[in-house]
């Protein structure tokens, strides 16, 4: 990771909007060369459902940035989370046009007019303390692995498009529940409860600016949180407060890992861990174990380059 020549290293904000974006298309360059001006890094993606996102720079570059999207028509809504790294947590700025801001592939979903009812932070606690409540994870497998609230029913997904179908699965169940739902930062679970009301689960309820905004707001000793905080940047995880937790990152399969996992003998830096050990061959070990070694020299040499990055938004759902 870079390190910042800032003594409070970079701001961090998490967005998104769900809005009737027209022309997004005509956003996209604009929009590029405002953060590359600035020296933002991260990615924003661009749709005719809206904006999501996360980006990294200097505190006045970062303001600078929201106060541009706040000015553009339907957009000043956003919700937007703020955070802090000690190093510039992405390596390029990136602006794509996308069919989904959230890939779940389910046409004719309105999360601006369908969406459940927020929940505070303030107010989670009550919530999912009820026995008669339902509480699900909406994110991926590999997200629930780093941490996850107490008592959660975890779908199990590897990808947000498989949530419909998990979903539909569970209707019979669901439907004479209430229903409290959460992800990382608000916008998975806009189109996941949308989705659950069109399939006939009404009492459907989800935590307003998601994990991120919990645990900023939440102390810890009142907290219902476990582990910590999966997010699609090089910190990988965060903690209460919105600092940077102690999960890595496998380099040969992107898994997120904890402590325990690489206390595995079959964690090596840069080469293998628990969850791929099995699936690499010895080829594929080489090759990483060469990566690995170019790595630790140009880290020795004063410079460092991203290998195995966590995904894009685009690719995981972001928030």
């Amino acid at each position: 990771m870079k390190t910042s020549t800032s003594a409070g290293g970079y701001k961090v904000a998490a967005l998104y909007r769900f809005c009737r974006l027209e022309a997004f298309g005509e956003l996209r360059e604009p929009l590029a060369a405002f953060c590359r001006a600035r020296g933002i890094c991260g990615t924003l993606l661009l749709a005719h459902e809206g904006i999501n996102g996360t980006v990294a720079g200097t505190d006045e570059a970062i303001d600078a940035l929201v106060d541009h999207l706040r000015a553009i028509p339907g957009l000043d809504g956003m919700e937007i989370k703020f955070s802090r790294a000690a190093g510039m947590p992405f390596n390029r700025m990136k602006v794509r046009l996308k069919r989904e801001i959230v890939t779940m592939g389910v046409g004719d979903l309105d999360p601006v007019q369908d969406a459940g009812t927020y929940v505070e932070p303030a107010e989670w606690n009550a919530l999912v303390d009820d026995p008669d409540t339902v509480v699900i994870d909406t994110r991926n497998d590999y997200e629930v692995t780093l941490g996850t609230f107490r008592g959660a029913v975890n779908p199990d997904t590897s990808s947000f498009r498989d949530f419909p179908a998990w979903a539909e699965a569970q209707r019979e169940a669901l439907a004479a529940r209430r229903v409290a739902m959460f992800c990382t930062g608000g916008i998975r679970c806009e189109k996941a409860t949308a989705y659950m009301r069109s399939i006939g689960i009404e009492a459907v309820y989800h935590l307003k600016g998601g994990i991120l905004k919990y645990l900023e707001e939440v102390p810890t000793a009142d907290s219902r949180w476990q582990g910590e905080c999966f997010v699609f940047d090089e910190r990988v995880s965060i903690i209460h407060g919105l600092e940077e937790g102690e999960a890595e990152l496998c380099r040969a399969c992107r898994h997120p890992l904890t402590g325990g996992d690489r206390a595995s003998p079959h964690y090596v830096a840069g080469i293998s861990c628990p969850h791929c050990h099995e699936s690499r061959t010895a080829e594929d070990r080489a090759r990483y174990a060469e990566r690995q070694r170019q790595v630790e020299l140009a880290e020795r040499r004063g410079s460092s380059r991203h290998i195995g990055r966590p995904a894009a938004p685009s690719e995981n759902e972001g928030a």
